[in-house]
């Protein structure tokens, strides 16, 4: 296991590269995210895989809770700041100041680079209870989707079907969205009888989602019928933070909880996880998946470390094949 410590930054997002396989992006924040200003840190996976190099660091005025890389730009990461904004920072330049995307109102706490190579457009969900999308190129959003009653924690674009995008809310629903339509989501449902923290697709079936909530349950979704979840999984004793699908394994995911813990599922395997990973002391926020290396992951949280590791389960599973 890679670690890397990120002294009095809390940790919230932890992306890797999808140019660069040992190159990764963590957004953190000062005092937990309640005060202060944020830093984006570039690390690189040493030769040995067991140690974290910083190569970049770069500091923001108010807290950093998501980052991602863009799709068709090594060198350009997007991050999403308390203060409503997004940055676009140029890994290449970096003594100049980041291009600020700023409409909404509130936090925005989640953001995301279409994976479809038909687009190139940037997400954010915000606690002013919008989602947004964005040109990078341009310092106007395209477009301001309205529906949720309470913050949006999460938007995510499907990686198979064009201007389709899915997002959670506190007010307890999924909704999928067509972002020519901003209008009305194309489809809802009550997800939770709590706050949806998370959610992300399938890679392998264009119609499955999964979603995590604050009451402690991953759960999954078809699109073509949303009357009730097509698989369940319990065993995180707090609130979901994130989920992710495997980019190698159509049913399994990863997951990270405010229960301080990671855990790894095979949805047709057990409703159980295969594995609960106990590394962190505090809440768990960041995960992602390594899309160039098979079962190498990557989380962090607010102990301020950032792990990057192939758990048990996984080699074990891969071994089996």
């Amino acid at each position: 296991m890679a670690t890397y410590s990120t002294p009095n930054r809390h940790g919230y997002s932890v992306r890797f590269s999808p140019f660069r396989p040992e190159h990764l992006a963590v957004a953190a924040s000062q005092y937990f995210g309640l005060a202060g200003g944020g830093t984006l840190f570039i690390l690189e996976i040493a030769a040995d895989r067991k140690r974290l190099v910083e190569l970049q660091n770069f500091h923001w005025t108010d807290g950093l809770f998501d980052c991602v890389w863009s799709e068709n730009d090594p060198m350009l990461v997007v991050t999403a700041s308390g203060d409503g904004s997004l940055q676009l920072w140029n890994l290449s330049t970096p003594t100049l100041p980041p291009c600020i995307l700023h409409e909404h109102k509130k936090e925005v706490y989640s953001v995301d680079w279409s994976q479809t190579r038909q687009e190139q457009l940037v997400l954010s969900a915000s606690w002013d209870r919008t989602i947004k999308v964005w040109d990078p190129h341009r310092k106007v959003s395209l477009n301001t989707y309205i529906g949720h009653s309470q913050l949006v924690y999460n938007a995510m674009w499907s990686p198979h079907i064009p201007n389709c995008f899915a997002s959670v809310s506190g007010d307890g629903s999924l909704r999928i969205w067509n972002a020519l339509n901003p209008q009305n989501a194309s489809a809802l449902c009550k997800a939770h009888d709590a706050e949806v923290l998370s959610c992300d697709w399938c890679k392998y079936d264009q119609n499955i989602l999964a979603t995590g909530g604050s009451d402690g349950l991953i759960k999954g979704w078809d699109l073509r019928n949303f009357s009730q979840p097509i698989f369940y999984l319990k065993g995180c004793e707090y609130a979901v933070r994130r989920v992710q699908f495997s980019p190698h394994t159509l049913s399994m995911l990863a997951s990270v909880s405010y229960d301080f813990t990671t855990r790894i599922w095979d949805f047709k395997h057990s409703s159980d996880a295969l594995e609960t990973i106990q590394h962190h002391s505090e809440f768990v926020y960041g995960l992602d998946w390594n899309t160039h290396k098979k079962g190498e992951l990557a989380d962090c949280g607010w102990d301020s470390l950032v792990h990057v590791y192939t758990p048990q389960s996984v080699k074990s599973f891969y071994n089996k094949l």
